[in-house]
């Protein structure tokens, strides 16, 4: 797997990402405007996974892009909505998109998402 650009890696530290609420992203999610996108990696997404999210681990985005290189393709347009179980993984994934362009935030941590009262499903395979 190729690693990432170590310059390019640097400048998405230094790179904000909005941080937002379930609540503030629902309507979005559920308009079809933005992606809710899991951070998590495989092994995490067992116990269950925010309905309707997209399974994309960190560790795909920061190597060789297999999963993630397609669906940002195709999602280009897109606000991308990335959690993890905590919300770190979820900060250096949104300020990595923010950082070469595309639209994303910080949405927080599973456990936000099942509070606020949104769905938590078993993954599909």
């Amino acid at each position: 797997a190729a690693a990432m650009n170590p310059f390019k890696f640097l400048k998405s530290l230094f790179t904000p990402a909005p941080r937002l609420r379930p609540w503030q992203c629902a309507p979005r999610v559920l308009s079809a405007q933005a992606v809710l996108i899991d951070v998590r990696e495989p092994g995490e997404w067992r116990p269950g996974v925010a309905e309707g999210a997209v399974l994309l681990p960190l560790s795909d985005l920061g190597g060789s892009r297999e999963i993630w290189r397609p669906f940002l393709e195709k999602n280009a347009g897109r606000e991308l909505l990335c959690y993890c179980a905590a919300g770190g993984r979820s900060a250096i994934a949104a300020r990595t998109l923010v950082a070469e362009g595309f639209r994303a935030a910080n949405a927080g941590s599973l456990q936000d998402w099942k509070n606020s009262g949104w769905p938590v499903v078993p993954p599909k395979d």
